[in-house]
């Protein structure tokens, strides 16, 4: 028997929606950097633009660990929001110090 069957499904759409919109906005950025549509608009913008998205991407799966966390707590969840717990906090030390 499912016991998270809800949070597999908020999880599927999260991850869904955000991936779409992420690629919506590389894509967006690649096509101001291509075509420079005005003159006072520099390319700059739209690389900015991409790396969002990537950002956005990058940020998805931490979200997801954030929502399953969540999730187990209301639960009451003890075990699987240890374990949440516990992947949380590797994935900010290695973005901490990986960026150092």
């Amino acid at each position: 028997m499912r016991r998270h069957g809800g949070l597999e499904q908020l999880l599927a759409r999260v991850l869904y929606l955000g991936s779409l919109l992420a690629c919506s906005i590389i894509t967006l950025g690649i096509i101001l950097s291509l075509f420079n549509w005005r003159k006072e608009l520099p390319s700059a913008t739209g690389m900015k633009a991409v790396t969002a998205g990537i950002s956005l991407l990058i940020f998805l799966p931490a979200l997801r660990v954030v929502l399953m966390l969540g999730a187990f707590l209301r639960g009451r969840d003890l075990l699987f929001s240890g374990i949440s717990m516990l992947v949380l906090v590797i994935i900010v030390l290695g973005a901490t110090l990986g960026a150092a």
